[in-house]
């Protein structure tokens, strides 16, 4: 026997004398998500391909691809109309919360700024607050009528001739989504970012002064080449949670009007336990994971991979 063969036998047992040490620490993660996502997701497909009925001892026909069929054949094309309000949600509010979570930070962390950990609690308080109650709040502030908040406002500063119907147009409704996401979600990445900055070495900006660089330089040319790595991680979580629309639409507008808010996860909810196609839901779902899978998987190929340093 060569002795690269020896070799190979030699790693393959010590691999797995080590994974077998490791097995009872993370068995029990094992089992959580071969039950509580593995099979989940092996019969969502198995669904998808079938008439299902929810009542128990009903026949469950097997009806091929023709769930696929139905979710594009649909003359309200409500799943292609989903499909573009998930891509514009990543497309609005991605850009919007980095910028947001790192300008947030970088002033917080500034010397001038005092009780940082004040600022921290209070950007990160939305985050662990309930979605129904941040809803209530936004459905309070985009009342109809002059008695909202911001029409009120709008009206009394002069931006406005009259109240707008917020929930009642495309436009205006998706502004209250993007607002109400960024606003539940930018305090993640500003906590994220401030943990980072204090973890910028000093004497780069003393070197900086040093050479004469303005603010603006030493932002530019120190803080974001130093904060790469952490931009990644926030912008691959950023992009995921933004694929992941739900209580953003179910709890504002419920997909109105009609149905021109909807997000892939809403549509599914609805289709699923509103209107009970279940098989049409589920064939929705395979082709959402296939979505969040090839996107995920080119960030970290493109960008996961980088060199960061």
């Amino acid at each position: 026997m060569s002795q690269a063969t020896l070799s190979r036998k030699s790693r393959f047992r010590t691999g797995l004398a080590q994974w077998l040490n490791a097995l009872p620490f993370i068995a029990v993660g094992i089992v959580g998500v071969l039950v509580f996502v593995v099979y989940p997701m092996i019969q969502n497909v198995k669904v998808s391909f079938q008439e299902f009925n929810i009542l128990p001892g009903q026949d469950s026909p097997w009806v091929g691809w023709d769930n696929y069929r139905a979710v594009f054949d649909d003359p309200n094309r409500k799943f292609m109309i989903a499909l573009k309000n998930t891509f514009l949600n990543v497309a609005v509010t991605v850009p919007i919360n980095w910028f947001l979570a790192v300008f947030f930070a970088v002033v917080i962390n500034t010397r001038f700024v005092k009780m940082k950990v004040a600022f921290r609690t209070l950007y990160y308080l939305p985050i662990v607050t309930s979605w129904i109650v941040v809803a209530l709040l936004f459905k309070y502030l985009f009342a109809d009528g002059s008695g909202g908040f911001v029409n009120y406002v709008l009206l009394h500063i002069g931006i406005l001739s009259e109240p707008i119907a917020w929930k009642s147009h495309y436009w205006s409704a998706m502004i209250m989504i993007w607002l109400f996401h960024i606003w539940k979600t930018v305090g993640w990445g500003v906590v994220i970012y401030l943990a980072a900055l204090q973890g910028i070495p000093r004497d780069l900006y003393e070197a900086a002064d040093m050479d004469g660089a303005s603010a603006t330089g030493k932002f530019l040319c120190v803080t974001l080449p130093m904060l790469r790595p952490i931009t990644v991680f926030v912008l691959i979580n950023l992009v995921n949670g933004a694929f992941g629309f739900f209580p953003q639409v179910y709890f504002i507008t419920a997909g109105g009007p009609m149905n021109q808010t909807q997000v892939i996860p809403s549509l599914i909810y609805m289709e699923a336990f509103k209107h009970f196609h279940f098989g049409e839901a589920a064939a929705m779902g395979v082709m959402m994971g296939l979505l969040v899978f090839a996107v995920t998987y080119y960030q970290m190929t493109k960008i996961g991979k980088q060199r960061l340093f």
